[in-house]
């Protein structure tokens, strides 16, 4: 049986990859519905055309125009800005990849949970910024919901969800990202090109920053919380720089599951795309004979500091996680645009939590959109003024 599919955010890593899948299925398995991007006119028409998308969406609504002529010869409606991609999301298909990076993706993937089917989820933020809000929209919409990060697609692969009793822990593996033997001194002088070059990863520059940082691993501690129902408590992390196991359950009595494979972003991907059944994909077998050993070491949270940031804002709920994300996007970019340091993006994380946690308006409490959008808001204006006083 034919699926459809909408990619949100298909000029990225995950939307590559994804293409790339869909390229290489079986004639006739997939049908390609809708298309996204933020800025990429020429891609995002090349894939429209490439796979006969009936809908595309560009985010910059400047680019309308561009977007328009180059697909002026095809039956394709060209949608624009924020309404646009969440109009996009509303275009009926039976599974919707939730690929746009950052908080940008929370509307346009809340607005494809409300259809109904099935969201392949690639984008943490919303659940590190609206967790509540949107697991209870999934439930509400009987929409399922299928993690496509690797460590979550580990665990929700060996996870009993039957027998919640016997699980004792989540265990979410790290490689550790390329300074895990940095001293801190040595941090202290990390360039931008230093931090992009992963070690075992081919990412996009926004998630690359994060796994050298280890925020990445802080957020998707906060999105396993959600997407398993785990207080942080039973929520371990363990730096493992194979990155062959991606990520483990703990039971009762003592067995620990894992789900192993090559670093390989398809593997995740194709299990979302073909579940309940699985797919055949051209990512590299494991071979245990050559890979020889596995090593695994506890997380450096003085060298860190983003993990534990992401633990105490997951512990804080409210409003903390929504501030957190936010904060880490705005210092990012900035260090990406050589404004501030490596280390200075997680101090205006910690000063944004810090000074907001502060006021009156700080919410402690479960939170609705309109406070997510206003505790975004308000941490991005606090980030950037603390980036301007460095």
């Amino acid at each position: 049986m034919t699926r459809s599919i909408t990619i949100l955010g298909s000029t990225g890593s995950i939307g590559l990859n994804t293409l790339d899948l869909l390229g290489r299925a079986e004639p006739g398995a997939f049908n390609v519905v809708g298309l996204s991007a933020n800025k990429n006119v020429d891609l995002l028409a090349e894939q429209a055309i490439q796979f006969a998308a009936k809908h595309v969406a560009i985010a910059d609504a400047t680019l309308e125009s561009q977007l328009t002529a180059k697909l002026s010869a095809y039956d394709v409606e060209v949608l624009a800005g924020p309404d646009g991609l969440v109009e996009l999301a509303r275009r009926s298909a039976d599974i919707t990849m939730a690929a746009i990076v950052g908080a940008a993706g929370l509307e346009p993937t809340l607005a494809a949970v409300a259809q109904g089917n099935t969201i392949a989820l690639a984008n943490k933020e919303c659940l590190v910024c609206a967790g509540e809000t949107f697991m209870d929209a999934v439930r509400r919409h009987g929409t399922t919901l299928l993690p496509v990060d690797s460590e979550h697609n580990a665990i929700f692969q060996v996870l009993d969800t039957e027998r919640p009793e016997g699980i004792r822990k989540l265990i979410l593996t790290a490689s550790g990202g390329p300074f895990r033997e940095t001293s801190m001194e040595a941090l202290k002088q990390v360039s931008r090109e230093d931090a992009l070059a992963h070690p075992v990863w081919s990412m996009g520059s926004k998630i690359s920053i994060d796994s050298a940082t280890l925020m990445n691993k802080g957020l998707e501690l906060i999105e396993a919380a959600w997407l398993f129902n785990r207080p942080s408590s039973e929520i371990d992390v363990v730096v493992h720089p194979q990155s062959i196991i991606h990520s483990m359950v703990e039971y009762v009595d003592g067995s620990v599951l894992s789900q192993m494979g090559s670093p390989d972003m398809r593997t995740p991907i194709a299990y979302a795309l073909a579940w309940p059944s699985r797919m055949a994909t051209p990512v590299e077998p494991l071979n245990f004979a050559r890979i020889g050993q596995m090593t695994f070491f506890e997380p450096d949270l003085e060298r860190f500091p983003a993990l534990r940031l992401a633990r105490e804002a997951l512990e804080a709920g409210g409003e903390a996680a929504c501030v957190l994300n936010a904060a880490n996007e705005v210092a990012v970019e900035a260090f990406l645009q050589g404004r501030i340091s490596f280390l200075d993006i997680a101090r205006t994380c910690e000063q944004a939590l810090d000074k907001l946690a502060g006021t009156a308006g700080f919410s402690r409490t479960p939170i609705d959109m309109q406070a997510v959008i206003g505790a975004d808001q308000r941490a991005r204006a606090t980030a950037n003024e603390h980036i301007v006083n460095l």
